[in-house]
């Protein structure tokens, strides 16, 4: 329940801090007042879009803060738990707006989100306004007051992913069908290029080895010719060196002083020994086929060309020859995968349509008894022959199923129903949509109903109807109305009185609540303006006494 409500800097307020009872608080007063501040200070609380144009001129930042009163076992005290939010009997939540537009949330003095303060707020209040009237007309908002009355969004959010899923799927299909035929060349086109390259069987390192053998085959003459000298001279060396040592080894059998000498020697004989081995090695290698070197030289000139083509290396001819192969997989894959997404759609189109029939079923059954209790609603509201009717039809499927919802309405004995955006009056309206607030709010948890003006185009016997539905309303719950009809405020608990003036050249709204005994005058004058009469007040008088019946 709301206990308190405190604004500061808010348009036309300056500062304002209003304390609620339970049962029925009405607020009055001329047009333009600034009763609409109220409204927008209870919107700007439940996470509405802010803008700096509400912030009075002059301040750097609006305030609004409301207490409310809550239990432990109720659904606003579960959230705040499961969301890390202090809570015990009460609930503070506080919007700051700049004169920049920008705005903090806070919960129990805690920084919220908006998302996170809207839900809580869902559960805290709930507001009928004049537009509500327009969304009477709408079927999207038809829609949404059968789903929310039979508690039906759980199913429908289910049957919405299904739908999401399911046109998702449809647009990977979508994707993977268009442009076949250029899908196709691509898939041909990657096979030409990877046989191309596996047909030459490269190897890392090819070139550069080709390369050397082709120096060496056109240098093949001179390096023989070269190396046989070597071979020569580098023979009588080893030769000499050989009889060298030879002589050292029997000097050191008979002075050991000689063995470092002959150590010294014989490690460099042995050493060139081996190399003359290793020459004789080489020159035995050279190539001196000169068709291999026509064969060479082709060679190179094929990787050359492939080189051109697809990279500057050969790692990076065999790097573009393993995409071209990950990317034939994928083109090969695509008819797996159109297969895998033409089933899965098939599956989903079963699920949707077997939820989607669940969920008409259940509207079907709220509907018959919404349409019922709206009806008994309407009797007492001054319309004791109006019916009221619910049609669903099978529509085009979307996210919120196949149903096409249309409210239909009938105000007079032997008219049929029809569409209530077609015969509907402003009046007949306001009842209406007084009617439907009332059974959703008798199966809401909201401890707060607050209605803005839904009294617009009534009067006469329709005003007391109107007014005693929303007594009756206010015996179970807290309602906080917003008016211009003496006969509701006239049943009120408590009367609060908006009034606009002039303070230090600067317009300011203000309210007061009305004594008992300023409650008369003010009703009175709601009646005849400022020429209040005493037959006015005996009206009032009864009007009043009409609360106690």
């Amino acid at each position: 329940m709301l206990v308190e409500l405190h604004i500061k800097n808010l348009a036309l307020i300056d500062e304002l801090t209003l304390n609620f009872e339970k049962g029925l608080t009405v607020l009055t007063g001329e047009t333009g007042a600034g009763k609409s501040i109220i409204l927008q200070a209870i919107h700007l609380l439940s996470g509405g879009k802010a803008s700096a144009k509400w912030v009075r001129s002059g301040t750097d930042q609006a305030e609004i803060e409301a207490l409310f009163e809550i239990t432990s076992s109720s659904h606003v005290h579960t959230l705040l738990t499961e969301q890390g939010f202090s809570s015990d009997d009460t609930l503070i939540l506080k919007r700051v707006v700049s004169g920049k537009g920008r705005s903090r949330f806070y919960i129990n003095g805690s920084l919220a989100t908006a998302r996170v303060t809207s839900d809580i707020s869902e559960h805290l209040l709930s507001v009928a306004s004049q537009n509500d009237h327009q969304l009477l007309l709408s079927p999207p908002f038809q829609l949404d007051f059968i789903d929310g009355v039979g508690n039906l969004f759980a199913k429908r959010f289910k049957l919405a992913n299904i739908f999401d899923e399911r046109r998702t799927t449809i647009q990977e299909l979508e994707e993977l069908n268009e442009d076949e035929r250029s899908k196709q060349q691509r898939h041909d086109f990657l096979t030409y290029q990877l046989k191309e390259i596996n047909e030459t069987n490269l190897q890392p390192g090819e070139d550069d080895q080709l390369d050397l053998d082709k120096n060496r085959l056109k240098s093949s003459v001179e390096l023989a010719r070269l190396g046989r000298k070597s071979y020569d001279e580098l023979g009588k060396a080893t030769h000499t060196l050989a009889l060298a040592r030879k002589h050292l080894e029997q000097m050191a059998s008979l002075d050991k002083e000689a063995q470092p000498l002959l150590d010294q020697v014989a490690e460099p004989s042995y050493i060139l020994d081996d190399q003359v081995q290793e020459l004789r090695y080489y020159l035995e290698a050279l190539p001196s086929d000169q068709g291999r070197l026509e064969e060479i030289g082709q060679r190179l000139d094929i990787i050359n060309q492939l080189k051109r083509k697809y990279g500057n290396t050969i790692e990076e001819i065999l790097d573009f020859a393993k995409q071209a192969r990950q990317e034939l997989s994928i083109l090969k894959s695509m008819d797996k995968e159109r297969e895998r997404l033409t089933s899965k759609i098939e599956k989903l189109d079963t699920s949707y349509h077997k939820t989607a029939k669940a969920l008409s079923k259940a509207r079907m059954l709220e509907a018959l008894g919404l349409a019922e209790a709206i009806s008994n609603e309407l009797s007492s509201l001054c319309l004791k022959n109006g019916r009221f009717e619910i049609s669903l039809t099978t529509g085009k499927p979307s996210r919120h199923g196949t149903d096409k919802v249309n409210f239909l309405f009938s105000a007079n004995v032997g008219e049929e129903v029809k569409p209530v955006a077609q015969i509907a009056s402003g009046g007949e309206l306001s009842r209406l949509l007084l009617g439907l607030k009332t059974v959703l709010a008798k199966q809401d948890q909201v401890e707060t109903v607050i209605f803005d003006e839904v009294d617009s185009g009534i009067s006469g016997k329709a005003a007391e109807s109107v007014a005693r539905k929303i007594r009756e309303l206010a015996d179970q719950q807290q309602v906080l109305c917003i008016t211009h009809l003496p006969q509701i405020a006239a049943l009120a608990d408590d009367h609060y009185l908006v009034e606009k003036g002039v303070n230090e050249e600067r317009t300011i709204s203000s309210i007061r609540k009305l004594s008992q005994k300023h409650r008369p005058t003010a009703l009175a004058t709601m009646l005849d303006g400022d020429t209040v009469g005493k037959h006015t007040l005996a009206y009032v008088e009864e009007l009043m006494a009409r609360r106690q019946l």
